[in-house]
C-alpha cells in the first residue's frame, strides 16, 4: 500500500504563538495534517550579488607578497643596470693639474706681481702739494709736489719733510680725487719725515699695510709708487740693491742712515711715496736719489727710510 507523505520537504514558517509541549498549540489543540501541509514553503535564498573587482582584491591579498618581491627585484635590476652604464668619476692627478695650469698660462694674460702690488697700495697713496704763498696757490703752481701714504684711516699721512718744509699751506689729493687741506702734526728731521693730518677724508679711506724690514735681502722685488714730476700715480718696479746705507739729504743739511737702497726708477715727486713688497705692504718711504750731477734725475740708485723709523714718527712703532 502506498504511503502518504505527511510533511512537505519545504520549510514552513513557525507559528506566531508559543507552542506547548508535545507539539500542541497554545490552546491545547493538536495541528492537523491538512494545516501542516497547507503551510506555504519559504522562498529560496536569493543569490549573493558579486562586487566588481572582488577577484582582483582576492588575488592581491593572496599574492601581495609575491608582487612586492617582484617589484623590488625590478628596482634592483634597474639600479644595477644604471650603475653599470654610468662610468665612475675619473681621479684627478697632478699631471692633470699641471696641464690645466699650463693651458691657462698659454691662453690668458695674468696680471704681473708688480701690477698686483700696485693695485693693493693705490687706494692709500696721495699726492702732496706744498704752496709757498697764496699767490702760487691761485696760479696752481706749488712749491713742491711729492707723495704721501695713508697709514691711519683717520687721515694720518706719512711723507718727506723736505716736501712740506717750506710750504705755507699743504693740501693732499686722495685716490678718489678728493682734495683736502692738511696740517703738519709731527716731524722727524733725522729721517726726513713729516706726518700730516688731512682735514677732510673720503668715507672709504683705506690705510696701507706696514711690514717690518726684518728678513729683507738684496734681490727682493719692490715697487715704488708716486708722482714723479707731478705725473701719476706712477709705478716702477725693481729690487732691493742694498741695506743700511747712508745718504746726504737733497740740500746736504743732514746725513740719513740705515736706508734701504733700491733700483726701481724714482724721480723728484716720488719723495714721500711708499716702497712696497710684491704683496703691496709698505717697507719704506722713498726719500732721495743718488745722482753725481745737478740734473736731479734717476741714474739707478734710490733710497728709502725703513718703515720702522717712519712709523715711529707717528709716535708708536707697530712692530
Amino acid at each position: 500500500m502506498r504511503r502518504v507523505t505527511l510533511y512537505s520537504s519545504a520549510r514552513r514558517s513557525v507559528p506566531a504563538g508559543p507552542s506547548a509541549p508535545g507539539g500542541r498549540a497554545a490552546d491545547g489543540a493538536t495541528p492537523s495534517r491538512a494545516s501542516l501541509a497547507a503551510t506555504p514553503a519559504a522562498p529560496p535564498p536569493s543569490p549573493v550579488a558579486r562586487t566588481p573587482g572582488a577577484p582582483w582584491r582576492r588575488l592581491s591579498r593572496r599574492h601581495g607578497l609575491l608582487l612586492a618581491a617582484g617589484s623590488g627585484l625590478l628596482v634592483l635590476i634597474a639600479v644595477t643596470v644604471t650603475g653599470v652604464r654610468t662610468p665612475l668619476p675619473r681621479r684627478i692627478t697632478q699631471q692633470d693639474i699641471d696641464q690645466a695650469v699650463l693651458h691657462t698660462l698659454a691662453t690668458r694674460s695674468l696680471p704681473s706681481r708688480a701690477a698686483k702690488a700696485y693695485a693693493v697700495i693705490r687706494p692709500s697713496v696721495v699726492e702732496v702739494r706744498g704752496w709757498k704763498d697764496d699767490e702760487g696757490a691761485k696760479k696752481g703752481t706749488g712749491n713742491d709736489v711729492g707723495t704721501g701714504v695713508v697709514i691711519v684711516d683717520k687721515g694720518i699721512i706719512l711723507t718727506n719733510l723736505h716736501v712740506v718744509s717750506d710750504a705755507q699751506r699743504v693740501e693732499v689729493v686722495f685716490a678718489d680725487g678728493l682734495t683736502s687741506e692738511a696740517t703738519v702734526i709731527s716731524v722727524k728731521p733725522e729721517h726726513d719725515l713729516a706726518v700730516l693730518q688731512a682735514k677732510t677724508i673720503p668715507d672709504d679711506l683705506v690705510p696701507a699695510t706696514l711690514r717690518s724690514t726684518q728678513g729683507l735681502a738684496p734681490g727682493d722685488e719692490v715697487v715704488a709708487v708716486g708722482f714723479p714730476f707731478g705725473i701719476g700715480p706712477s709705478a716702477s718696479s725693481g729690487v732691493i740693491s742694498g741695506l743700511r746705507r747712508e745718504f746726504h739729504s737733497r740740500r746736504g743739511q743732514r746725513l740719513l742712515t740705515n736706508l734701504i737702497q733700491f733700483d726701481a726708477a724714482v724721480n723728484p715727486g716720488n719723495s714721500g711715496g711708499p716702497l712696497v713688497t710684491m704683496d703691496g705692504e709698505v717697507i719704506g718711504i722713498v726719500t732721495g736719489i743718488l745722482n753725481p750731477t745737478d740734473q736731479r734725475v734717476f741714474v739707478g740708485i734710490g733710497f728709502a727710510v725703513p718703515i720702522e723709523n717712519a712709523a715711529s714718527a707717528v709716535g708708536l712703532s707697530p712692530f
